[in-house]
């Protein structure tokens, strides 16, 4: 029998705020555990909650942009959850009235064009990070973490493979991105994916019994637990048994898919309005301020290079993909001057190769881009060959050098000299006569083969083109 894998994402993100959601205390990342934490965060008997205004601005910037209904009334809500990381033993979230509902993103791939509904997008409190590291073997708590604002988008179940779930992921990713909303640092947890997932025959059209994978943290792992996570349940179904509704816990490191507990429904949570808060109210003028202040979004971007620039579609989709990435093509093309496509083939060429071989992206490019563009204008004007400067480029990467400074130290600057390369060219016919009566003889391909010595002789540092019209006058 042949299956169809029914998915729902649930992505968590951190927002860039500079304190929490309902308190002063920093969201900085990285310091000494539990030195973030005040009264308000901990739970303390007595601290009373206020609503970080920057919140809901950020999160109906992610509504916007995700063409989502702004609500105009919405409310905050209790959800009880006992959990060592949640101190207050409750969790403030949103439950039947979010800040944004029915929003949708389209996505592109070897199927085509898709549209993913986006059933919500509420606002929470992060909570803390359990240590299972003490040398006696309990676990420790730091709740740092605990208060820092998210926002969590639900989408429909309609994504159908582990590569559309990828695709949908990353073009949240970078709608965050570009928006400001998040920094989307995977490695800080910042944007965190839970997958709930079910399996069906084909054709059926009654969703089978589903289960939640919870805090994956890059693309990968997502792509990894999705795939694994549908292939047990096909399994299962298969030997007789039955999907047990519960949550499981996806390790990439182990490849290990294991059993975490039963899973929750909204009633197991208890859901009842915050009485510690008063409603959210919008006013429509408040909305549309924000829906004006909205960047240019990776669509309308990649929908521009396309129809300015002549770029290919699939050249614009991986560029602007990551704001960096984008931003960085764009500062190296305003430098540059001259073809964009030349710009493209280079990031789609050479860096991205840097990019798959190191590990790194956008963030990383240890130079600006008004560096490429100087060494893209060095080829132009025939200081160094295209193979040299693809040394050049790689040597860049690794030290953040000028390119004028590199081609220097690296000795590989181009010969374009007329007179040098006539008499090394000369050289190069008497050591092959063969070669040269055979092109007078009309053999076209001598002709590469001389070209070919000559660059052997330079060591490289030929001029091509020249070396090529000098060869045509003396044959």
């Amino acid at each position: 029998m042949n299956y169809e894998t029914v998915i729902g994402l649930e992505i968590h993100a951190e927002l860039a705020t500079n304190t929490k959601i309902f308190c002063g205390c920093t969201t900085a990342f990285g310091d000494k555990e539990n030195t973030h934490c005040c009264p308000v965060c901990l739970g303390l008997p007595g601290a009373l909650p206020v609503l970080n205004k920057k919140v809901i601005e950020y999160a109906v910037k992610a509504g916007l942009a995700t063409n989502c209904q702004i609500n105009g009334f919405s409310k905050l809500d209790r959800k009880n959850y006992f959990y060592p990381d949640l101190p207050k033993a409750y969790q403030i979230s949103q439950y039947d009235q979010p800040l944004c509902e029915e929003g949708y993103l389209d996505i592109k791939g070897d199927f085509g064009s898709k549209r993913i509904g986006i059933t919500r997008i509420h606002i929470e409190e992060d909570a803390g990070k359990l240590l299972h590291e003490a040398e006696d073997g309990s676990t420790l708590v730091d709740y740092n973490r605990g208060g820092v604002p998210l926002i969590e988008i639900v989408s429909e179940p309609d994504l159908r493979s582990a590569e559309e779930a990828r695709l949908y992921a990353e073009k949240i990713k970078a709608i965050l991105e570009y928006t400001e909303v998040s920094d989307c640092r995977m490695q800080e947890g910042s944007l965190r994916f839970d997958v709930n997932l079910s399996v069906r025959p084909e054709g059926n059209s009654v969703l089978g019994t589903r289960t939640e994978m919870k805090n994956l943290n890059s693309f990968r792992a997502l792509v990894n637990a999705i795939e694994d996570e549908s292939k047990r349940q096909i399994e299962v179904l298969e030997s007789g048994g039955e999907v047990v509704q519960e949550t499981r816990k996806w390790d990439d490191v182990t490849g290990k898919n294991t059993s975490l507990r039963s899973k929750e429904e909204a009633h197991d949570y208890r859901y009842f309005p915050e009485p510690d808060l008063v409603p959210v109210v919008l006013e429509e003028e408040y909305i549309e301020r924000i829906r004006k202040e909205l960047p240019e979004l990776p669509d309308k971007r990649a929908k521009r290079y396309v129809e300015e620039w002549g770029l290919p579609e699939y050249d614009a989709g991986v560029i602007t993909a990551s704001r960096p990435m984008a931003v960085f093509f764009e500062e190296c093309v305003k430098s540059y001057g001259g073809d964009p496509k030349t710009v493209s083939n280079w990031v789609m060429g050479e860096l991205m190769r840097l990019f798959n071989e190191k590990g790194a992206g956008a963030e990383d490019i240890p130079f600006p881009a008004v560096y490429m563009a100087d060494l893209l204008k060095l080829v132009d004007d025939g200081t160094v060959s295209g193979s040299a400067a693809k040394r050049v480029f790689t040597e860049m990467f690794e030290t953040g050098e000028q390119p004028k400074k590199l081609v220097e130290r690296l000795g590989l600057l181009q010969i374009s000299d007329e007179e040098a390369l006539t008499g090394i060219i000369k050289r190069v016919m008497e050591k092959n006569p063969q070669s040269v009566e055979d092109y007078r003889a009309g053999t076209k391909k001598a002709l590469g083969f001389l070209v070919g010595q000559t660059m052997k002789e330079t060591k490289g540092k030929a001029n091509p083109a020249l070396v090529n019209n000098i060869l045509k006058k003396l044959l």
